[in-house]
Order: C-alpha cells, then structure tokens, then sequence
C-alpha cells in the first residue's frame, strides 16, 4: 500500500451497492503483514519462554508485564503520529520525568484525587508537547535538534524541582493504574485496558478521519501536502501536543507501578523504548506510513524481550542487544521496501 493510496480521498458518492467494495479498494488493511509478524514472534517467545521459565505465563508474571507495556505503548501512539509526519520526539524521557515528579510534589504536600493528579500531569505533558510542536512547525527546525534540546532542559527543570535525590512518601492517590488489586478490573490491569481503548481511538483517526489522512500526507511530502490545502503545521503541532499529553497520562502510569518513592531515574531510557517500539512496529522513520497496532504490538515484543533476559537469569545488557536487533530488521525492511516503491 502507497503512501497515495492511504491519503487518497474516498469518492463522494460511490455508486449503489458498491460502498463496501469501494472502501475495500481505498482503505488498507486493518491489520498488516507486519503485524501479523509481529504477532507471530511474540506468540513463538511467549512459548519459548514458558517452557524454559513456566512461570512467566501465571498471572503473576503477565499482569505486570502488562502494566510495564501501557506507559510504553500509550507514549508510542503519540510517537506513531509524529513519524508519521516525518519527525520525530527524543524528549519524551526528560517530559516523563517533569511531569511525574511535578505530580508526586504535588500529591505529596497537596491532598489532590485522582482526577486532578491525572488532570495535572496531563495538563503540564501537552504544554511540554506543544513547546515542542510550536518550535518545530514555525521555527522551521529539524525535529531532531529541537527536541533533544528540549530533553535537557526538561531534565534541568525536573531536578529543579525534585531539589534532592528522591520524592519520599508518595500517596496511593494513582493505585487504580498500579500493579495491586486496586490496579486491575476482572483481572486486566486499567492502565493497559485505557491505552488499548486510546489506541483504538488513535487507530480508527488515522484510519477514518480526514486529520488522519492528512497526517500520513504530510510525511509522505510535505510541500505536495501544503499544495493540496492541508494545514501542515497545525497538524504536526497536534501531533507533538497529543504526544505530550499521552507523556502526563504515561507518567502516572509509572509513578503508579512503582512504590511511595520517586528517584531521579524515572524516564530514563524511555524515549529510546518508545521509539523503539513504533519503529519495530512497522512506522517508517522516513514518514508516510505507520500503524498504531503496530506500535502496541512492538511495545509488547519491547517488553517481552526485557521481562523475558530478567526472568531467564541473563545480563541485563543482552535485552538491548536483541531489541537493537529487531530496530535494525525493522529499519532495514522499511528501507528496502521504500527503494522498490521508488523503483516501481
């Protein structure tokens, strides 16, 4: 499927009794090659590792794995929009770090509930994000160079705040999104259940609306996109500014995973998880095409892989050994896969 084929526009009347079939043409597939893929290998390692540590398919094995999967995943919806558009947001793990430490100061010397804690941290994500997006649509910058600038000054501002090494005392405000009881409904932890119901709204955008269309458009050329009418840099404003919000909402995903004390290495690494697992889930870091599935899948395989080293008894450094793996076949084939589309 052609980055033309996913922005073309559906016809306005398509003819009696051949709606369906028109959609078929237009439309790509809900689920692609890839992700079947992506499927498929993380099938085999669930297997693999259930036989040679069963305990990792109980139910005490798989519902934190799932917890550790949501802040990931969730982040990387937002990430898919923005390589879609040929960007890209290496500032996520200073955002996470601001934002959970601002919420946990908060929570700490301020009775807050849960709405304005997650209200808060949401709040402070999409102002960050829109710094961002605002930079990088006018300033006219590479992506890139904004927003690893912007990792270090949100880092310099979260110590800022943290002012010692650690937040002690943390209140249980976030529990319905932590790894207990209080943290899973019917067995599901909430955390993952509200990120699958986000990717599925993200999903369906880019699938269906008109913004999402124009997203894909944008990255696939952004000088033909501005010709044609589209708003390019509202659209990748929003997009920073979505990814800053899902940064808030992430955050208190891991302060809630956590225990009542907050260090200075939250967010650490994080950036590089998330983009890891939109890359391996089969968004092409040149823009154009990308799958929020996909994301969620490679969020999955990310975390399997780390669950899977830790649990095994392995060195830690040999779960960024194999993801670094897969970033490679995933980069490579997206390459090879755009040369023949040139060529075609």
């Amino acid at each position: 499927m052609t980055i033309d084929e996913r922005t073309r526009p559906a016809p306005a009347s398509p003819p009696r009794g051949s709606g369906s079939a028109t959609a078929k043409r237009i439309l790509p597939l809900p689920v692609t090659g890839q992700e079947f893929v992506l499927i498929g290998v993380i099938v085999v390692l669930w297997v693999l590792l259930g036989i040679f540590t069963p305990a990792f398919l109980t139910a005490n094995s798989i519902q934190p794995l799932l917890v550790s999967v949501a802040p990931i995943a969730l982040i990387g919806v937002g990430m898919t929009f923005i390589i879609i558009t040929a960007g890209i947001d290496v500032s996520v793990g200073g955002a996470i770090m601001l934002c959970a430490v601002v919420v946990a100061k908060t929570m700490v010397s301020v009775d807050i509930p849960l709405i304005g804690a997650v209200a808060l941290a949401v709040a402070l994500g999409l102002v960050l994000g829109l710094v961002n997006g605002v930079l990088i649509a006018y300033g006219r910058v590479a992506a890139i160079i904004i927003t690893f600038g912007t990792a270090n000054l949100f880092q310099f501002f979260a110590l800022r705040v943290f002012g010692s090494s650690t937040v002690n005392g943390i209140p249980s405000t976030l529990e319905v999104f932590g790894r207990g009881e209080a943290g899973r409904t019917l067995g599901v932890p909430n955390s993952f259940a509200i990120m699958i119901v986000i990717a599925a709204v993200a999903w369906w955008y880019l699938r269906h609306a008109a913004g999402g269309r124009h997203l894909f458009a944008i990255g696939g050329n952004t000088n033909a996109a501005r010709l044609v009418g589209i708003k390019v840099q509202p659209r990748v404003m929003l997009a920073y500014g979505l990814t800053g919000a899902l940064v808030g909402l992430g955050a208190c995903f891991i302060l809630a995973s956590g225990t009542a004390t907050l260090d200075q290495s939250v967010g650490a690494g994080k950036e590089l998880q998330v983009i890891a697992a939109v890359v391996i889930g089969g968004t092409s870091i040149l823009g154009g095409r990308g799958s929020v599935i996909g994301t969620v899948l490679g969020a999955i395989l990310v975390q399997t892989v780390t669950s899977g080293v830790t649990q095994l008894g392995w060195p830690s450094q040999l779960a960024n050994l194999f993801v670094g793996i897969f970033i490679i076949i995933a980069v490579g084939t997206d390459l090879l896969r755009e040369r023949a589309r040139r060529k075609a």
